[in-house]
């Protein structure tokens, strides 16, 4: 059996209902009291959002490794690989601007010889290369009109995006080149032993030592350039969905290349400084923890553990972000399908002009949904033989086969709304062995005009096909089943009111005088006939349908009508005939 589609939404009423009383629809309430509510209602909502936190958290360790991030599943931690990153542009742009701060350091601090001129404009050349190949997208969208030649530029900006390989490769590249480039002042250095032997002797030597070394570089620039390794550290930082792994390697490669620098090929610079600062004899000279080589290589060690954790955390985050997200996508294609399911439920069980009433935003519980119409068009449909052919033994299991005899005959009625000549029929309710059917629910509604009258009652042609094929239906069950059920069918039309009835199970229905009179037709009728008013009867008669007077019948509640038998045969006549007196 299906499950009412109500029970979604009453499930979710009462979970919420739960922790927050000011979702209740009961209006007796004082507006304090509300109040009063609204703030327990607040502290529970949080403290739930608090529990569905920690039951997240508490899952989502279990998805990967602690050791080393890897996901567990395979097939995960491939998807999170080849995932595309759109931000990658950004992170090139901002290793861009560590590399022009690099260069505005070291053209500010040395006397820029041709050769360090020439080696930053070869280097500015590949970064614009590299902008222009993950900013083309944009680009071409601020040239619309660009020749037919450029129109391949965007497929750069989606290539660099979607291409797990290519992104390591331009990120990798792009580090290691602001890494030369903050050492390369240092090149441009005198032979070491130049200065080493003028620096020998510091006491005697340290009167005739300027700012000035041997060659380009100005001493006063050491210190600087020990700053642009540490922006150099930073350049590996910046590329936030680059793996742990990779990171570590680049920021190992630094740190051993900085330190041999300082320490070893390059550490005479750090006494040149010094002898400069402090001429005089060397029991003045400051501590070991003032050389600038030593304070360099502590920097750089404090940067690279500081950038390894925040590396580290970083790629915690990334991973829990990401399996945030597959599992947000997730519980969105679930809700998606659940509403895809109770809309597909709801249109089963209510009209189609009425069930978008009940989902969604548009839902109302508090309101009552009613409609009135002027020209309806119901249908009774019984099968009373059923009645006697029901009965409870241990033949038919208690009745049971009894009565899934009876539900193939409604199932295969209901078969007939969805052939495209029906969709104007809807099923309204089964009552037992009755079948109740109205004709004209989806026109709209209110009081039609005199020229519209005849056109709107134009779907009873409809409702008469409707009920003769319902007969034929039963016919071929009885062929199947060795039984000799009839149909017994009434058809009255005129005002309704439609709307639906209940707040945790509702129920479309019509309700009126028209549906008091249909009922009556059909419990008045004869077995195998269509009993009809004497409106009716006029009507069907216009649309060229036959009919033919049965006489004055007494009808509960109505007293005496005049009735009519519809001819079952569908060939219409054309003509109205004069078979109504």
């Amino acid at each position: 059996c299906l499950i009412s589609p109500f029970a979604v939404f009453s499930r979710q009423e009462k979970a919420l209902a739960s922790f927050s009383p000011q979702w209740s629809l009961d209006r007796s309430r004082t507006p304090r009291g509300l109040d009063e509510d609204l703030d327990t209602g607040d502290a529970k909502f949080f403290q739930v959002i608090e529990q569905l936190n920690s039951q997240k958290q508490w899952k989502q360790s279990k998805d990967f490794n602690p050791l080393t991030l890897y996901f567990r599943e395979k097939e995960l931690e491939k998807e999170y690989r080849l995932s595309a990153l759109p931000a990658f542009k950004y992170y090139a742009a901002c290793t861009f601007l560590v590399f022009l701060s690099n260069f505005i350091i070291q053209m500010l601090v040395t006397n820029r010889p041709p050769a360090l001129v020439i080696t930053y404009s070869v280097t500015f050349l590949l970064f614009f290369l590299l902008l222009f190949v993950c900013f083309s997208e944009h680009l071409t969208k601020c040239v619309l009109k660009g020749p037919k030649m450029l129109h391949w530029l965007p497929a750069l900006s989606s290539l660099v995006a979607t291409r797990p390989g290519l992104r390591v490769a331009l990120g990798t590249a792009t580090i290691l080149l602001v890494f030369v480039m903050a050492i390369t002042g240092l090149f441009f250095l005198p032979a070491a032993s130049n200065c080493t032997s003028r620096a020998a002797n510091v006491s005697s030597v340290a009167s005739n030592l300027s700012w000035e070394l041997p060659g380009s570089l100005p001493l006063i620039s050491v210190p600087y350039s020990m700053h642009c390794c540490v922006l150099g550290f930073l350049s590996c930082s910046l590329f936030l969905h680059m793996s742990f792994e990779l990171k570590l390697l680049l920021l190992l490669l630094w740190l051993g290349t900085s330190c041999s620098l300082f320490l070893h090929s390059h550490a005479w610079l750090s006494d040149c400084v010094l002898a400069r600062l402090y001429p005089a004899p060397s029991d003045s000279r400051p501590g070991v923890l003032k050389e600038p080589k030593l304070m360099g290589a502590i920097s750089f060690f404090i940067f690279f553990f500081t950038l390894l954790v925040l590396a580290r955390q970083n790629e915690y985050y990334c991973r829990l972000d990401f399996l945030w997200q597959k599992k947000l996508r997730q519980e969105q294609e679930e809700t998606e399908t659940m509403e895809n399911l109770t809309r597909l439920l709801l249109e089963n069980v209510l009209p189609a002009h009425v069930a978008p009433q009940f989902i969604g935003q548009n839902r109302r519980n508090e309101d009552l949904y009613h409609q009135s119409y002027e020209c309806v068009c119901v249908l009774f449909a019984s099968v009373p033989d059923f009645k006697e052919f029901y009965s409870e033994s241990n033949i038919n299991h208690e009745g049971l086969e009894c009565l899934r005899l009876l539900n193939e005959i409604i199932a295969d009625f209901d078969e007939l709304l969805s052939k495209p000549k029906f969709s104007g029929v809807e099923k309204i309710k089964t009552i037992g062995s009755t079948y109740m059917a109205a004709t004209g629910l989806n026109a709209t509604s209110g009081q039609d005009t005199q020229q519209d009258a005849e056109r709107s009652c134009s779907h009873l042609g409809t409702m008469v096909e409707f009920a003769v094929a319902l007969g034929s239906k039963l016919d071929v069950i009885n062929k199947h089943s060795f039984n000799n059920f009839r149909l017994r069918v009434g058809l009255n039309h005129g005002p309704v009111v439609a709307g639906v009835i209940g707040a945790q199970k509702p129920q479309y229905d019509i309700w009126g005088n028209t549906v008091n009179v249909a009922s009556r037709m059909e419990s008045t009728g004869v077995l195998g006939k269509i009993q009809v008013t004497e409106e009716t009867a006029r009507v069907l008669q216009a649309l060229g349908y036959t009919c033919y007077s049965r006489g004055i019948i007494k009808v509960k509640g109505k007293g005496q009508l005049c009735t009519y038998f519809l001819n079952t045969d569908l060939t219409r006549t054309g003509p109205p005939t004069a078979t109504l007196g």
